[in-house]
This record gives structure tokens, C-alpha cells and sequence, in this order.
């Protein structure tokens, strides 16, 4: 027979998986995604139940959220977002912040920057704020200047010195791994170059400073912040278990917030 003690835990963890809330979670692919998986593992056990959906590319899971198709997203930055709720009107909300994840310049033609030969292909994403913050990058390694006042979104056109005449590709963030049998240097977020199979810490031949603007966050819908399921999915984010997964698997090349 069951110890009264044994038979009420059962008892209440019956209940605890019955009462479980359930939420949609939309993530980019690479880290964002693996780090979500093991948010969900940490908040199971806390009653709620993340079903982690991925999207290829950074437009949709913002519509999604908004449409009221997924609870939450996690795969962006503050800029990022700023912009998308600006030029499309989304009412949405950050709840708490993740990772930073520095981009990277990449290429299967060179090991150096210095040996960037004039008239070079840079292949950057063609989005506002990581098509800027890549022009950032390359500005803060001298390899070109920017206008004064063009802020976190400088576009090819805010390119004020370019002394080595480099030719810019703009293209959609995801592709820009398989661009580089054709570009000379690819400027990559560290969740598709990690997808891809780049290792940030052994491939990239330049890196952004960790100490940036463009720290990731969750997002939810405004009206919803104040939920219980929030403040269980972002403790659930924030545990000590994410943080030593994190550690551990990305070895500096993902950095945590918290």
C-alpha cells in the first residue's frame, strides 16, 4: 500500500501536468532554438509546456506573434525589433532578456582581414538594423566610415569612406552562409553561421565586440506581460541550468545576459 505522503505527491504532480499551461515559443535556427529546448526542460517541471517553434527566417515570428499564432519569440534584438514595430505596426512587448550572440565575418578566400583585396564582395544581411550592424563592424575595424548620425541602421548608401572600394551584397540572413563561395567576406549572425556548421570561435577572422547594443530578448504581445506563464518562462530562461548549457556548449561565442 502507498505511504499517504507518496500517494499525495502523485496526486499533486497529476494535477501539476493537468493544469500545465501551454505556450507557442517561435525561434530562429542555431542557438536560439537549442537554448529553447532546454528553457522548455527547466519549465516543464514549473507547469508550463513549451512547444518551440522554428522559423527560417527573421520577418516571421514577429507576424506570427502578432497574428496570435505563437505566445512568444525569442530570436531578436532590441533594434531589430524597435524597427519591425515601427515599420509594421506590431504591438509587442520585451519581457526579458537572453543571450548576445557577436556577429562575425567569414570567408573561404582569406584568413585576414588585411589581405582584403580592393574591390572585394562583402555579403551582409539586407535587414535594416543587422545590415547596419554589420556596416558598424566593418567601420570599427577601419575598413570603412559612416556618416555621421546614421545611428544603429546605417545603410551601403551612409558609407562615406570606402578606400578599398568594397562591393556590397545585401541579402537575406539566412543565405548568407552559402554565399561565401562567391563573396569574399560574408558578415554572419551567430545563430545561422552556427546552423551552418561555422564555428564563431575557430572560423570567423573577425568578431563584434561583446559589449554591444544588440543584446536578444523575449517578446510577447502587449497585454500579455503580465501573465503568470511570462514570469515562467523567463525564470525558466534565467535558471542556472540555461546559463551551464549555455556555457558549456558555446564557449564564449554565446553570451548570456543575466
Amino acid at each position: 500500500m502507498l505511504r499517504l505522503a507518496t500517494l499525495t505527491s502523485l496526486l499533486a504532480l497529476a494535477a501539476a501536468a493537468t493544469m500545465a499551461e501551454e505556450i507557442k515559443v517561435g525561434v530562429s535556427p542555431g542557438e536560439h532554438a537549442e537554448i529553447m529546448e532546454e528553457v522548455a526542460k527547466v519549465a516543464a517541471p514549473m507547469g508550463l509546456d513549451i512547444d518551440v517553434v522554428e522559423f527560417s527566417d527573421y520577418v516571421i515570428p514577429n507576424t506570427a506573434l502578432a497574428d496570435g499564432d505563437i505566445e512568444a519569440n525569442s530570436f531578436q534584438h532590441v533594434p531589430y525589433l524597435d524597427n519591425q514595430m515601427k515599420d509594421r505596426g506590431f504591438d509587442l512587448v520585451v519581457v526579458g532578456t537572453t543571450i548576445t550572440t557577436p556577429m562575425g565575418i567569414y570567408s573561404d578566400k582569406i584568413d585576414d582581414l588585411a589581405t582584403l583585396e580592393d574591390g572585394a564582395k562583402v555579403a551582409i544581411p539586407n535587414d535594416p538594423t543587422n545590415g547596419g550592424r554589420a556596416l558598424l563592424l566593418l567601420q570599427d575595424l577601419g575598413l570603412v566610415t559612416l556618416t555621421d548620425g546614421t545611428g544603429l541602421v546605417p545603410s551601403p548608401l551612409d558609407i562615406e569612406e570606402n578606400p578599398k572600394g568594397l562591393k556590397f551584397l545585401e541579402l537575406d540572413a539566412a543565405q548568407l552562409p552559402r554565399t561565401l563561395a562567391d563573396a569574399d567576406i560574408a558578415i554572419i549572425n551567430t545563430n545561422y553561421a552556427i546552423a551552418s556548421g561555422l564555428s564563431p570561435k575557430d572560423d570567423a577572422i573577425a568578431m563584434e565586440k561583446a559589449e554591444n547594443p544588440y543584446v536578444n530578448v523575449i517578446v510577447v504581445r502587449k497585454g500579455d506581460e503580465d501573465q503568470p506563464w511570462v514570469k515562467t518562462l523567463v525564470d525558466a530562461y534565467h535558471s542556472d541550468e540555461v546559463k551551464a548549457f549555455i556555457d558549456n556548449s558555446y564557449h564564449g561565442a554565446v553570451i548570456t545576459s543575466w
